[in-house]
C-alpha cells in the first residue's frame, strides 16, 4: 500500500505559484514596453507630393490678381434735350467719329420754342434799329439847335462890341449899349444850355441803346440755346472710338440727362485688377505690372489704387504700355502681376500650400536618402506669388514637402514610398 508524501505536493504548489508570478511579471513588462512604443510613421506615396528645395538668391516680390481690360477713355452720351427716339442710325460695335450721329430724337416743344425765340430776336433787332434812327434824329435836331444858338450868340456879341465902340464916341446911347450887352449874354447862356442838353441827349441815347442791345443779346443767347437743344436732337458720339452700347429703343421717350449710349476708345485700354485687401498695403503708384492677356504679356504701371474694399478685394488700375496684342478688347479677362520689390540674398522656397507671410508652420523636411521626412517648425517671412522667404528652421539645399500635409500634423515623421 502506497503512502502519499506531503513534501512533493507542496513543491508542486510552489512551482505553480512561481510560474504564475513569472507570467504576470512578463505580461506587465510587455504592457509597459508596448505603451512606450511610438506609433508607426504613416506611409505616403512620394509621387503624390509636391516638393521644393530651399535656395539662396535674389527674387522679385510680387502680388497677383485677376481683372479685366477697360477703356481709359469712355464717354457716356447723355440726353441734352428731352424727346422721343425717332431713329437709331448706328449699332453697337461700330466704329464712330466724334461727329457721327448715333440716333435722332424729336420734340415739337423744342422746335416751337426755337421758332418763338427767333421771332422775338427779329422783333428786338427791329426795335433796336428803329430806336437808333430816332435817337440819331433827336441828337441831330439838338445839334442844329446848338449851332443856331452859337450863331445867334456870335451875332449878338458882335453887335454888342460895335455898340460899345460907338457908345464911347457918343454915337450910341448907353441904353442901346446895355441892351445889346444883355442880348449877347442871353445868347451865351442859351449856348451853354443847349450844349448841356445835347450832352444829356447823347447820354440818354447811349443808355437806351445799351438796354436794347442787352435785350437783343439775351435773345441771341436764347436762340443759341434753343438751337443747341435742336441740334442735340441729333445725338452724336462725341469722341472717336467704338460704340459699345445703346440704352434706348426707337419710340422711347427720354428725359434730360438720361444715358443714351456709351462710346469708348478701344485703342487706349487699362487693366482693372482685383487684389486681395491684405496684399494691397505694399502696392504703390508707379510700380511695374505685367498683364497676361493669354495671347501675350503687356508691361504697365500702377496708376490708381481704389481706397474702398469690395468682397475682400481692392481695385488697382494699371496702364498698358506698348502695342496691344491681338484680341485685346474691352472686358477681356486678364491676370496681372505687380512687382513690389526685389529681395536680395535671402533664403527662399516655393510657396507651400499653407504658407502665409510672417507665420510659423510645420513642414516635412525630406531625409537626405529620401526614405522619409521629419516635421520641423519653419518661420516664414515676406512672400511673393510663387515663393516665400525662410527666416528660421531650414537651410540652403533642404528639400521640403510643399503639398497640403494637414492630415499628418500629429505625426512627427512620415515614410516616403
Amino acid at each position: 500500500m502506497d503512502i502519499p508524501r506531503k513534501s512533493a505536493a507542496k513543491k508542486r504548489r510552489v512551482k505553480r505559484i512561481l510560474y504564475a508570478l513569472t507570467a504576470l511579471i512578463a505580461l506587465v513588462g510587455i504592457t509597459i514596453g508596448v505603451s512606450k512604443l511610438q506609433p508607426a510613421a504613416p506611409s505616403v506615396d512620394r509621387q503624390t507630393l509636391w516638393q521644393g528645395t530651399v535656395a539662396r538668391g535674389t527674387i522679385p516680390r510680387q502680388v497677383r490678381g485677376m481683372g479685366t481690360l477697360v477703356p481709359e477713355e469712355i464717354r457716356y452720351v447723355p440726353a441734352i434735350s428731352p424727346g422721343r427716339v425717332e431713329k437709331r442710325l448706328v449699332q453697337p460695335g461700330a466704329q464712330v467719329k466724334a461727329d457721327t450721329v448715333l440716333m435722332e430724337l424729336t420734340d415739337p416743344a423744342i422746335q416751337q420754342a426755337f421758332v418763338d425765340a427767333e421771332s422775338q430776336l427779329r422783333g428786338a433787332q427791329a426795335n433796336l434799329t428803329t430806336l437808333k434812327v430816332q435817337l440819331d434824329k433827336t441828337i441831330l435836331d439838338q445839334e442844329a439847335t446848338l449851332a443856331q444858338a452859337k450863331s445867334d450868340f456870335n451875332k449878338f456879341k458882335m453887335q454888342y462890341e460895335v455898340n460899345a465902340s460907338l457908345g464911347k464916341t457918343g454915337l450910341k446911347s448907353q441904353l442901346e449899349v446895355d441892351l445889346s450887352r444883355i442880348t449877347a449874354e442871353d445868347a451865351e447862356s442859351r449856348v451853354a444850355l443847349e450844349t448841356r442838353r445835347l450832352a444829356g441827349s447823347r447820354e440818354e441815347a447811349k443808355a437806351r441803346l445799351a438796354a436794347e442791345d442787352e435785350k437783343v443779346r439775351q435773345l441771341k443767347d436764347a436762340v443759341r440755346l434753343k438751337l443747341t437743344q435742336m441740334n442735340a436732337l441729333k445725338v452724336r458720339a462725341g469722341i472717336d472710338g467704338e460704340l459699345q452700347t445703346i440704352a434706348v429703343q426707337v419710340g422711347q421717350q427720354v428725359t434730360l440727362g438720361q444715358e443714351l449710349a456709351r462710346v469708348a476708345n478701344p485703342k487706349k485700354l487699362k487693366a482693372e485688377l482685383k487684389i486681395t485687401e491684405t496684399q494691397v498695403k505694399d502696392i504703390q503708384l508707379g510700380q511695374s505690372v505685367s498683364v497676361d492677356t493669354r495671347n501675350g504679356i503687356i508691361a504697365g504701371k500702377v496708376i490708381r489704387i481704389d481706397p474702398s474694399v469690395q468682397n475682400g478685394t481692392r481695385t488697382v488700375d494699371a496702364s498698358l504700355e506698348g502695342e496691344l496684342p491681338k484680341g485685346a478688347v474691352p472686358d477681356l479677362s486678364v491676370d496681372g502681376t505687380i512687382e513690389l520689390e526685389r529681395l536680395e540674398n535671402i533664403l527662399y522656397v516655393n510657396r507651400p500650400v499653407r504658407g502665409q507671410e510672417h507665420a510659423t508652420v510645420g513642414l516635412f523636411k525630406v531625409d537626405p536618402d529620401g526614405a522619409g521626412a521629419n516635421q520641423v517648425q519653419v518661420k516664414l517671412g515676406r512672400g511673393s506669388v510663387t515663393t516665400i522667404e525662410i527666416l528660421e528652421g531650414l537651410r540652403e539645399g533642404d528639400v521640403v514637402i510643399l503639398s497640403d500635409t494637414s492630415q499628418w500634423d500629429s505625426s512627427p515623421r512620415i515614410r516616403l514610398n
